[in-house]
């Protein structure tokens, strides 16, 4: 199998890889098992400055890594800088806080010297997808190789040039050989790399259906898994909240990374007292979109990843208009090679329309009337994912209430949806489960163990002079 990397705007073939063969796949596992067991005993304080100078080498060839990220799949170019910022960010913020967080924890105990040790696992298989080809991979890497684990990465297929480039940065930060490596396969590799007793861990992002296989796969042969998945996020908006700036952020929640986002807002569940206004503001705001090559800086609409995933995309809306939704604006496609989309409106969607209950994955808005908050809450609720929410209220009492009842793994008041370094990130029902970033993340790939210790002679047991 060949892996190609195209550039969706053009349609262009920019390289060519091939897959690594078993013999290759043998060697980085290898590789990766004997770094593993040097790589935990080494200092803390080591481990994270090779985070350090991969986030140092992050930012200062963010430019060039945009422009890479830009051409194999399509994001802005300034959003795709600003990626490559972020994950020098994510990299600072483990290198300077993650050794606290790899401490032990003391507990207070009267008859010991107890406490929580958080130890690596060793070989984490990361498997990941390609709507961020670097953010995506450093969210996971960064806590990782602070704690102590080492890293395999299967990218998706279409970002090999963005997976080998990582690999390079963290060899160019002084990531010892075999800590961090990728592997150039396809999904049909997987199994047998999951299998393999080299193999500790795994974390996957991207869809319902492969994180029903890994979590398969992981169950079968009692291996930690993470699965952050698919989401549909609400975008709630009620009668006292800014509704221009409502309006404005809801553009953007939906059109980030080209709608190309698990967290993008998805389904905005408007109050009836202000649904005429809302749907008439956003529906200019998507019209008005500049859509062109997301090399130019003035673009403010790419395309999608491939052709591909534009035909999946028109066939979901499609299908949706065939049940009743009505297409506001955008839903055509002229030209059914291209991987551009149009940024699309829905509204009156029926509860059995793909639109209702799909991840739209792809820059169309689905908008839904709400008779109440009680109701706002319901229409939130009904959907098998729970990622995230945004939510828009100026009353207190209703935000209390939203935060308590949205079935999500975070919900942002009057404010769109990010992950950020600092917060656990992840979700519940079809979402996925465990967490990412923050001290949660890292410690999801430790072993959490308790530890008790007893001096039977009455002297302060463990202590060193």
């Amino acid at each position: 199998m060949t892996l190609r990397s195209i550039n969706p705007a053009s349609g262009e073939t920019l390289a060519e890889f091939a897959e690594h063969s078993a013999a290759e796949i043998e060697a980085r596992l290898m590789h990766a098992h004997r770094a593993a067991s040097v790589w935990r005993h080494t200092p803390v304080g080591e481990r994270a400055l090779v985070v350090a100078r991969l986030g140092a080498l992050l930012d200062q060839e963010k430019d060039r890594l945009g422009r890479l990220m830009t051409l194999e799949m399509g994001k802005l170019v300034g959003a795709a800088t600003a990626e490559a910022a972020k994950c020098a960010a994510a990299c600072d913020f483990y290198a300077t806080r993650g050794p606290q967080f790899t401490e032990p924890l003391p507990v207070a105990d009267s008859e010991h010297r107890s406490f929580v040790a958080y130890d690596p696992l060793g070989v984490v298989l990361a498997i990941m997808p390609w709507n961020f080809p670097f953010w995506q991979p450093v969210r996971f890497l960064a806590p990782a190789l602070v704690a102590g684990n080492v890293a395999l990465l299967k990218h998706a297929s279409n970002v090999p040039q963005c997976a080998l480039e990582l690999e390079a940065l963290a060899r160019r930060a002084g990531a010892p050989d075999g800590v961090f490596q990728t592997l150039l396969v396809g999904s049909d590799a997987v199994p047998g790399i999951i299998a393999d007793t080299r193999v500790a861990a795994i974390t996957l992002t991207g869809s319902e259906g492969a994180g029903r296989s890994v979590a398969t796969e992981a169950g079968r042969h009692l291996k930690k898994c993470v699965l952050e998945l698919g989401g549909s996020d609400p975008f709630v908006v009620m009668p006292s909240a800014d509704l221009a700036l409502a309006i404005e952020t809801a553009v953007k929640a939906r059109t980030i990374n080209n709608g190309q986002s698990c967290i993008a807002a998805k389904r905005f569940i408007v109050h009836r007292e202000i649904a005429a206004a809302f749907l008439r503001g956003f529906t200019d705001g998507m019209r008005a979109l500049r859509v062109g090559d997301p090399l130019h800086p003035a673009t403010q609409l790419g395309p999608l990843a491939s052709a591909r995933l534009a035909t999946e995309l028109h066939e979901q809306i499609l299908r949706s208009v065939a049940l009743g939704a009505r297409v506001v604006c955008g839903g055509t496609r002229p030209d059914e090679s291209s991987a551009f989309y149009p940024a699309t409106v829905l509204t009156d969607i029926p509860a059995d329309a793909p639109a209702y209950s799909e991840e739209l994955f792809g820059p169309v808005g689905c908008v839904f009337v709400a008779d109440d908050l009680h109701d706002a809450v319901r229409i939130a609720n009904d959907s098998r994912f729970g990622l995230a929410a945004s939510v828009w209220t100026g009353d207190a009492a209703e935000q209390a209430r939203f935060i308590r009842e949205l079935d999500t793994g975070s919900v942002f008041v009057n404010d769109m949806v990010v992950s950020d370094a600092r917060f656990p990130f992840g979700g519940v029902k079809s979402s996925g489960y465990g967490r990412e970033l923050s001290d949660v993340g890292l410690r999801e790939f430790t072993n959490i163990k308790t530890v008790r210790i007893r001096d039977a002679a009455g002297a302060s047991a463990g202590k060193t002079e």
